[in-house]
């Protein structure tokens, strides 16, 4: 899609792909994105910078922005990190694996290989020295991302992008986004307006199972004689911290938290503590 082929005037010119990656991130709370400078990201990460609300803290390697941003996505609900291509998306690999297992949405954005190259053949630097630079987000990003998107063009690059960041917010998981070099300083008619607003349609519940389900919690708490709410890590995905605090009180459980969660800001952890309910954690997990 052209400016002329819409009829319209030319795209502003800071209607570019890297201000528009740097609007979706402010706009879903990202105020800080955790970063290493490589040949791929450079022209990228010069459009992070220029963002209003986007602020690009420097890490002395991947894996440290990497856990950064896992510690970010804890405290203010999604992170962001942006690496070089393969270089940096491996040595950031541990942490997206960790944030994955602990049900934490990031999004890891890799400066990929310029467009051209896609398709060439050609052995690029700072890759393992194959031409298929799938490599890494095959072998490598599938097992630990929900979603992963590879933006070598502008056509719809719009797209995947807003689909990738809603995918991590829907799934609580990481995702990758790889973009070629050559095109965080294009514009495009798609980027010169803001950002539409993410809408997370709620998972409809199977209301048969609901009933049945609440129905053999609440015969299994009336048996109990001193029962004990274990809070494990899908609180934390389900937002139900302040529902679980309300279910404890009423049945007067205690509250046993998972050493994961008392590692994480939670409205569970911290309304338990203010109501004075019985708190303990497992040992074992954390030895």
């Amino acid at each position: 899609m052209s400016s002329a082929s819409t009829g319209g005037a030319p795209p502003p010119r800071d209607a570019t792909l890297g201000r528009h990656i740097a609007r979706c991130l402010v706009q879903v709370g990202v105020s800080d994105v955790f970063a290493v400078p490589g040949d791929f990201n450079l022209t990228l990460l010069d459009h992070l910078i220029a963002e209003p609300g986007l602020r690009v803290v420097g890490s002395c390697n991947e894996l440290n922005a990497g856990y950064a941003a896992d510690g970010y996505a804890r405290a203010r609900g999604v992170g962001a990190c942006a690496v070089t291509f393969t270089v940096g998306g491996l040595s950031v690999l541990n942490a997206i694996a960790g944030a994955y297992s602990e049900n934490l949405p990031m999004v890891c954005v890799v400066g990929g290989p310029n467009s051209n190259d896609y398709g060439t053949n050609r052995i690029l630097h700072h890759t393992i020295g194959l031409p298929d630079f799938s490599q890494e987000l095959r072998r490598c990003f599938q097992a630990v991302t929900c979603h992963q998107a590879v933006v070598n063009n502008l056509e719809d690059a719009h797209e995947q992008i807003v689909r990738a960041i809603s995918t991590a917010l829907r799934e609580s998981k990481p995702v990758y986004i790889s973009v070629s070099c050559n095109l965080p300083g294009l514009p495009h008619p798609t980027f010169a307006t803001d950002p539409v607003p993410y809408l997370l349609a709620p998972r409809p519940s199977n209301l048969m199972g609901l009933e049945a389900a609440v129905e053999a919690t609440v015969a299994f708490l009336d048996k109990a004689v001193k029962p004990v709410m274990v809070a494990g890590p899908k609180i934390h995905v389900a937002k139900a911290g302040d529902a679980s605090v309300e279910l404890a009180e009423a049945s007067g459980s205690s509250v046993q938290l998972r050493c994961r969660e008392r590692a994480r800001p939670a409205d569970v952890h911290a309304c338990v503590e203010q109501e004075g309910l019985a708190m303990a954690t497992w040992a074992d997990e954390c030895a």
